[in-house]
């Protein structure tokens, strides 16, 4: 009798591991706090979860920075993660600007899942709890999700380095290799990344053994007809939660036979979750937010015009002769004709950076702009009090081939003088670890402060078509 009812379980099991059966998954990237579109999005895991009960539901990274609503909360980032609490995420990435503000220990705390992320050591001092890689039991399947942050030339995420202290990172690539036995053991291996989506197709051709990268970081709006990379799925979405991810993985015998992916419009959808839209009505109850600073006379149509108008505010209230701002340092692109509040100065200027000035040659600038543009278009910063020729590959126009400054007029610009620099603490940094500069001094400020502080006194601004960078190809 008991080797007929050992026999009579294996054929259960060979049947039941035999039979085709879904992983079913929900996945979104770099939402940047937009706690407006929770109420959708959470209607859509709703909906998703009565269908499919054993929904997974994933972050690839950088929940927070982006909208002061959240960024700006008591507890920095707060709002996002009670959301993503109340819809059920599973887990989420670290994104480089999960690091933004010292919240994320106590964030972690307050978060119903876990950050994976297996390219980091952080000391316990730094409160920051993170796993390399987690498994989850579907219906008798396991998924095992490994997580990978992005990091810079620098060996760290895209963040202020004062934000990282205790913590140490390593090439995303190399960390996941370790992770091979996943699939051995797994009926599906996921990679949920943080990396970048050309990063993320590089990890695809060298792990054929995951069967999906969910990407994050770039921004890159992925479609259902994206080929296979080497037999992996990758799915990224745009930011701030324009679209999310219905990702459905086929198991047969504990392999992945069939991987496909729809891409929902969570901006337009037309179904909310109550308790969620009584959530967001609560974390957007703050007038301060709501305070008039000037008028814009006309839109703002580009980043480029926003960081002109961020310069002129630092050399004004810093009474300084040049400004600098990273380039994605500005998070805003657009601003319509009408009222500039300071919700809007926090949600340009979100991440809570020290305004510093420091004293250089024209040289020296020279030398620092140069080395922080990395020849690409992206990293070249804004500027004010001076101007830019900027030659560029014409088969690549992202990339610089040369630079030249110019003064504020467009006259020769002196490489001798000296000039007194404002700029962010963000930027300082990199001052500091290339020139070697100790003389480098807060201004007891953030910089969304002293904007702020600019717009106040201004009876309107207008900056469209403003530039102080010239192209030419070549």
């Amino acid at each position: 009798m008991r080797t007929f009812l050992l026999s009579l379980l294996l054929v259960v099991s060979l049947a039941v591991h035999g039979q085709r059966r879904e992983v079913h998954i929900v996945s979104v990237n770099d939402m940047h706090a937009a706690i407006e579109k929770m109420p959708a999005l959470t209607a859509i895991i709703d909906s998703l979860r009565t269908l499919y009960p054993s929904l997974l539901v994933f972050s690839a990274g950088d929940n927070r920075t982006g909208t002061p609503l959240s960024d700006m909360y008591e507890i920095p980032g707060y709002p996002m993660v009670s959301l993503m609490n109340l819809a059920g995420f599973n887990g989420s990435a670290l994104g480089n600007h999960e690091f933004d503000v010292h919240s994320l220990p106590t964030l972690i705390g307050y978060s119903n899942f876990r950050y994976i992320c297996a390219n980091i050591q952080a000391d316990d001092t730094t409160g920051v709890r993170t796993v390399p890689y987690q498994l989850f039991d579907v219906e008798g399947m396991t998924v095992g999700v490994v997580g990978a942050v992005q990091i810079n030339y620098q060996g760290r995420p895209d963040t202020h380095p004062d934000n990282l202290l205790g913590m140490r990172f390593e090439e995303p690539a190399k960390a996941v290799a370790r992770y091979e036995w996943l699939s051995r053991q797994c009926d599906a291996t996921i990679l949920l990344s943080h990396v970048g989506y050309k990063g993320e197709v590089q990890m695809a051709e060298a792990f054929p053994w995951l069967d999906l990268i969910i990407g994050g970081h770039t921004h890159t709006q992925l479609t259902a007809d994206e080929p296979l990379h080497n037999g992996v799925l990758i799915t990224q979405n745009r930011h701030n939660l324009r679209k999310a991810t219905h990702i459905t993985l086929t198991i047969e015998g504990r392999r992945v036979i069939d991987k496909k992916a729809e891409y929902i419009d969570v901006e337009n959808y037309g179904t909310q979750n109550k308790v969620a839209a009584e959530m967001v009505r609560y974390f957007t109850n703050n007038p301060a937010f709501r305070r008039v600073l000037t008028q814009c006379d006309t839109p703002f149509g580009s980043r480029r015009e926003v960081g002109c108008m961020a310069c002129d505010a630092l050399i004004a209230e810093g009474q300084a002769d040049v400004a600098l701002f990273n380039y994605r340092g500005i998070r805003i692109r657009h601003h319509d004709v009408g009222d500039f509040t300071v919700g809007d100065v926090l949600a340009m200027d979100p991440f809570g950076n020290e305004a510093v000035e420091l004293t250089l040659t024209g040289d020296e600038l020279f030398q620092v702009i140069e080395q922080y543009s990395r020849g690409d278009m992206q990293h070249f910063p804004h500027i004010g009090g001076l101007r830019a020729e900027l030659t560029v590959d014409k088969k690549d126009p992202s990339k610089i081939k040369k630079i030249k400054l110019l003064a504020a007029d467009g006259g020769i610009f002196d490489t001798k003088k000296t000039y007194r620099i404002i700029t962010n603490s963000y930027v300082a940094a990199f001052f500091r670890e290339t020139l070697d500069k100790e003389d480098i001094h807060t201004k007891n400020m953030q910089t969304s402060d002293m904007i702020m502080r600019y717009l106040d006194k201004q009876p309107s601004i207008s900056y469209h078509n403003v530039s102080r960078i010239s192209i030419i190809q070549q």
